[in-house]
């Protein structure tokens, strides 16, 4: 069977995209308040003109303590009327739009929150403060939190929503066997590790059925060692392809917690990350940022290998992401069985990108992975080389 046309039109779940290009969530920082700007609903704009099938906003947090920053948006009545204009907005460029859902768990500053973070269990945060070990309680408010955002989602006129299940945000901390040290029915043995994120799928599903299409983000591997590996997310995978919770898979890696350039591959920025912050953190990062931000080389597609065990493991439709920026990257995803391919770095770069590829199958992408746009989502995420201050 010919492998299918990037460009064409193609079913996910009940909604029918464009193409088969995703624009993935990457966090804006154009969120002063928390709620949608004209310059965040520009910045999905842009790609959604420039050709995707689908824009993802990130990062709709399910709970005020779930951001990373409290700058960023999360699901509440007051928020819906500035994501219906976004929402609009895309829908008149023939593009579709997905809200990212999630609770940043560990990965959550509770400084900036003013709200005790969240993690499977007790640990000391890369923040400097004590990340809380959620209870049975928290976890059933979280699970009926997704459900619910989900549902403002579909009001606010989203098509699609992606749950955070990768980078060690909290459903990604209960898969790990590093962070996750519970004695309960949420820990232990993967099956107990994966309850979580397996409820939050469910109650989704069962809140919104078939209104939108449903996504999870689901790391492949952590990157640190005593992490989850790929031998247990494939397990975790099939269970979420049982469940028929899901429409499709979007496959990643890494930790934002303890190893982010596993995701991102390409320079290190410590020096640009350490002028994102003041004082002590600054000093810290200049320091021994590189212990933290450690590099990995770029190549293309990076992350196939790895996302061919889940391929020839699960039926289910998987958006290959990693090293996408060419007409022949995707042809290869088409081609090794992947439904949809993902895009983030190259699009901050050149967010027409896609039609320009679509129009001349030759062209090159500009983005070369220095990764200096990584701390701009302290202030206002952009691509530095094209625009160096904000």
């Amino acid at each position: 069977m010919a492998a299918p046309d990037v460009f064409a039109p193609a079913d996910l779940g009940p909604i029918r995209l464009r193409n088969r290009v995703i624009k993935s969530a990457t966090f804006e920082g154009r969120t002063p308040k928390a709620l949608v700007t004209d310059e965040l609903i520009d910045y999905h704009l842009a790609p959604a003109a420039g050709g995707v099938g689908m824009t993802t906003v990130a990062y709709c947090a399910v709970a005020p303590e779930g951001r990373t920053d409290r700058r960023q948006i999360y699901m509440r009545p007051e928020a819906l009327p500035g994501l219906r204009r976004l929402t609009d907005a895309v829908h008149a460029t023939g593009a579709a739009v997905s809200a990212q859902l999630g609770h940043a768990g560990p990965v959550a500053n509770s400084a900036s929150n003013r709200l005790p973070s969240l993690a499977p269990t007790r640990r000391v945060s890369p923040f400097g403060s004590v990340t809380q070990g959620a209870t049975v309680a928290d976890l059933e408010r979280i699970v009926k939190a997704h459900a619910e955002a989900a549902r403002l989602a579909a009001e606010a006129g989203f098509d699609a929503v992606e749950l955070h299940f990768g980078h060690n945000y909290l459903a990604s901390a209960f898969f790990s066997p590093k962070l996750n040290r519970r004695k309960d029915g949420y820990g232990g043995a993967v099956a107990g590790r994966a309850r979580f994120a397996r409820e939050i799928a469910g109650a989704v599903r069962a809140e919104v059925g078939g209104r939108l299409a449903i996504l999870a983000k689901l790391n492949m591997d952590d990157g640190v060692k005593g992490g989850l590996g790929p031998d247990e997310s494939v397990q975790v995978a099939r269970w979420l392809e049982e469940d028929g919770t899901l429409d499709a898979l979007v496959l990643t890696c890494g930790s934002s917690l303890l190893n982010p350039m596993y995701l991102f591959r390409g320079d290190a920025p410590v020096t640009e990350f350490a002028n994102a912050f003041k004082g002590v953190t600054r000093l810290g990062l200049k320091m021994v940022g590189s212990r933290f931000l450690k590099a990995y080389p770029y190549e293309p597609l990076y992350m196939l290998d790895l996302a061919r065990q889940f391929r020839a493991e699960l039926t289910m439709p998987l958006v290959l992401l990693g090293g996408v920026t060419d007409k022949a990257g995707m042809d290869t995803a088409m081609a090794e069985g992947f439904q949809f391919v993902a895009m983030a770095r190259a699009l901050l770069r050149e967010p027409d990108l896609v039609e320009r590829l679509r129009k001349d199958p030759t062209t090159t992408s500009l983005c070369i992975h220095c990764n200096k746009c990584m701390p701009t989502i302290y202030s206002r995420s952009r691509c530095a080389l094209i625009e160096p201050e904000a």
